[in-house]
């Protein structure tokens, strides 16, 4: 199979080599017709550059760190969303993402600053007093968080507002007239570790019930496992409207499976408002979380730090609005 260079691009593009090296880095604006162009043949020679080269020539490697929280508990499918996204921003911008597990802590970070592995960094699973965070803030290249944590040291971060999520769920339940609100937690691993999203949710619904005069309780799911905890929330309910918050979105439909089998219909006998995407929503009533729109806000935030341009100053901390959407799992 032949190997194509720069060069070869420019002489498909009718261009010269360095309006290729402009093109592919970014250094230089290109018109968009001769950007076009040269993309064009880049795509029809199938030529991929060579990310030392690039590196050499723009002192960039063109590519993203992004550190993760791959372990045991199985958060693959929760964290798709937003690593499919960060890779596709990535792309567009002529990126590749490097994958690094949050098991690796501060030394990771290190690692990927030190030897000059990335350009920048994604840094998730942030926890509400984070070691890791004035480790990232120290490093000499941009770091975005995905999270707040109680002291971000001057990193960027964004993230869904957890705390008008719970806000959201606990005004709809008492303007519905409801009796009592349990919080149906993520699993107790989560709470442990004081990951900061659980903190800032239930803080906040903690408070706002207080404001509003509903008793609110927590319950975990037993022994830290994924199945709902729906004997000890019948058990323990003694009359009166019940209204269940499930910030943990994949959790809310095996819970409404299991309150059918205990022959408890949602948005009959008892409300279910859950926090997830509203594509996976469905049938009942949810609080938006957008883990797509949080991946894009992060990774333009990413960019617009490696190559400023002028106007306004990027917010420090930026909190995406969710949303509630009435689906009939909240008794009227």
């Amino acid at each position: 199979m032949a190997s194509f260079t720069s060069k070869d691009v420019a002489r498909m593009a009718g261009v010269s080599q360095s309006t290729v090296s402009y093109v592919m880095t970014g250094k230089r604006s290109i018109s968009e017709k001769t950007r076009q162009k040269v993309l064009a043949a880049m795509e029809q020679l199938t030529y991929e550059p060579h990310a030392g080269a690039r590196s050499l020539a723009g002192r960039r490697t063109q590519v993203i760190g992004l550190v993760v929280p791959f372990d045991a508990e199985g958060k693959a499918a929760t964290l798709l969303p937003f690593i499919e996204t960060i890779a596709h921003c990535a792309r567009e911008r002529d990126y590749e993402v490097l994958l690094v597990t949050a098991d690796q802590g501060s030394a990771g970070l290190r690692r990927l600053a030190g030897r000059a592995l990335c350009d920048a960094i994604v840094l998730m699973d942030i926890l509400e007093h984070d070691e890791r965070v004035p480790v990232a803030a120290e490093l000499g290249v941009p770091v975005v968080l995905v999270g707040v944590p109680a002291d971000p040291a001057g990193l960027h971060c964004v993230d869904l507002d957890f705390e008008e999520a719970a806000r959201l769920a606990v005004d709809e339940l008492a303007g519905t007239h409801h009796d009592e609100i349990i919080v149906v937690n993520w699993r107790a691993g989560v709470s442990e570790r004081r990951a900061n999203f659980a903190v800032r949710f239930l803080r906040s619904a903690h408070r706002q019930a207080e404001a509003r005069g509903i008793p609110l309780t927590v319950v975990e799911p037993a022994d830290g496992r994924y199945e709902p905890p729906v004997d000890r929330i019948l058990a323990g309910h003694a009359g009166g409207r019940l209204g269940l918050v499930v910030p943990n979105g994949a959790m809310v439909v095996p819970l409404m499976h299991a309150l059918r089998r205990h022959d408890v219909v949602p948005g009959v006998h008892i409300s279910v408002i859950g926090v997830s995407p509203d594509r996976e929503a469905g049938e009942y009533t949810n609080v938006s979380e957008e883990p797509r729109d949080v991946s894009r806000t992060a990774m333009d935030t990413l960019f617009r730090l490696l190559d400023p341009v002028p106007g306004p100053e990027i917010p420090a901390i930026q909190l995406l609005a969710p949303r509630l959407t009435r689906r009939g799992t909240v008794m009227r």
